[in-house]
This record gives structure tokens, C-alpha cells and sequence, in this order.
């Protein structure tokens, strides 16, 4: 073999070898890997299940969870702020309803001291009165009154008459947009339930209202009108200038207290 040749054949051979170890070289070489850090996080306290309001809270009613520092809301326990909640909050009452997992607010909660729970959660300066209510839903809206829905109070009393027309009737709205505390013995509503059925609805009013309402269920019977959510911003207050209904001989008319 002449020298050109041989001179060829390794310049071939280098050549060869080069473009392999070129191809190699970047499998040989790692990838870059991207640093993420794990955003800070602190324990939350939150409900381990549904607690349904009026219910006393345990130990087991409650969890500590891991939230993201920068997106904890305001207002929530905190275990860096008070690392012995758990034991501060076990006997306290819902005020209301929470789901599971949903961060404890203390202003959802209440220390009863032992007392009922409707006199715990009813507001300073108002107190709890019941009417008796038709199972039918006849005067409650044909049933479909909730507890912390708002509603009017209407009596209906019957009149006395002479002569062959002695039958008559006089409707007059006597209280406006109170809270319905309870219906029966329910508080809230439960499992979806739409309709509460109870023999009583128990109202929340001001103090002169429970004199206004024990004398109306003695003179006549008391009806609850469902108001609308829009209205409920309105103040609680009597119906305005005394005016009532009068139904008299299956006639219909309006007219104003003395």
C-alpha cells in the first residue's frame, strides 16, 4: 500500500472517531435541573368535618393544615399565633354552619357558659318569642319558611257582627321584617332540606314586639309572610300608619286604625 494511501486511511480513521465521540458528548453531559423552592407555608386550624351550627365543639371536630403564607386570610387561627387554640376553642357552640376543611373564624363560635344555645347566639337587646304555626304550611308560606329567613307577622282576627251578615274578618300586618330564629326545633336547614315542618316559629323581636306579639296570638291568628333577601336590610319595625284589611262579606277593603 502506497503512503498516500495509509495517509488517507487514518485521517479517515481520525476523522471517524471525532464525529462519534461528537455525537456521544452531549448525552454524556446532565441536563440542567430548574430549582423550585416550596413556597412557606403555616398551620391553619380548620374543621375536620361539617359542623352543623348549634353544634358543641371536640377535639375531633378540628385539624391543623398546611396553608401557603401568602394567601392565608385574614382573621383565621393560626398556629404561630396561638398554638393552643385547640384546647381554648373545645366546648364553644357554632354561631354557624362550617364545612370541612374550611379555615375556624372565632366569631363563628361562642362560649355558651353552659347556657342554652338560642339565648347564646341571640343578639344583646332582642329576645325570642314563638307562634304556633299550621303543619299544613297554611300561615307559614306553604312551608317553605327557613330558619334566618326574614318575614312579616300578619293577625287575622273575625268580628263580630249583627243581622244576617255576621261574619267578617280584619287582617292587619303588625310586625315587618323579623328573623325567624327556629322553626319547630330547627335551627338551620340541614341536608339541602327545603322544607322545615314545626309546630312553631320562633321569632327574633325587640323587646316592645313581645308584647305586640303575645296579645295578637290571643286575639286572633298570626300569619308569617316570606320576604325577599333584598329586603332584608330594612329595619324591623310595625306596619306603617296602623292600617289593616278588612274582609267583610267576601269584600275586600283597606283602612286605618284610629
Amino acid at each position: 500500500m502506497s503512503p498516500a494511501r495509509i495517509i488517507i486511511l487514518v485521517v479517515a480513521l481520525v476523522a471517524g472517531l471525532g464525529a462519534a465521540l461528537l455525537m456521544q458528548r452531549p448525552a454524556d453531559v446532565p441536563a440542567p435541573v430548574a430549582q423550585i423552592q416550596a413556597a412557606p407555608t403555616v398551620p391553619v386550624l380548620v374543621a375536620a368535618a361539617d359542623i352543623p351550627i348549634g353544634n358543641t365543639v371536640s377535639a375531633n371536630d378540628m385539624r391543623w393544615i398546611d396553608w401557603p403564607l401568602a394567601s392565608v386570610p385574614a382573621g383565621v387561627v393560626r398556629q404561630d399565633e396561638a398554638p393552643e387554640a385547640e384546647k381554648e376553642l373545645i366546648g364553644q357552640v357554632a354561631r354557624y354552619a362550617m364545612l370541612g376543611a374550611e379555615p375556624i373564624r372565632r366569631e363563628k363560635l361562642i362560649k355558651t357558659d353552659g347556657t342554652g344555645f338560642l339565648s347564646a347566639v341571640l343578639p344583646a337587646g332582642k329576645r325570642a318569642i314563638a307562634i304556633s304555626t299550621d303543619s299544613r304550611g297554611a300561615n307559614t308560606a306553604g312551608g317553605f319558611i327557613l330558619p334566618n329567613d326574614h318575614v312579616d307577622v300578619i293577625r287575622t282576627s273575625r268580628e263580630e257582627g249583627t243581622g244576617s251578615r255576621s261574619e267578617s274578618y280584619s287582617s292587619e300586618t303588625i310586625l315587618r321584617n323579623v328573623r325567624v330564629l327556629a322553626i319547630g326545633q330547627n335551627v338551620q336547614e340541614r341536608n339541602g332540606e327545603k322544607v322545615v315542618i314545626g309546630e312553631t316559629a320562633t321569632l327574633e323581636v325587640d323587646p316592645g314586639q313581645v308584647e305586640t306579639v303575645a296579645q295578637a296570638q290571643k286575639t286572633g291568628s298570626l300569619s308569617l309572610a316570606l320576604r325577599s333577601l333584598k329586603d332584608v336590610g330594612e329595619a324591623a319595625r310595625p306596619a306603617e300608619d296602623g292600617a289593616m284589611t278588612l274582609v267583610r262579606y267576601g269584600v275586600t277593603s283597606r283602612g286605618v286604625k284610629p
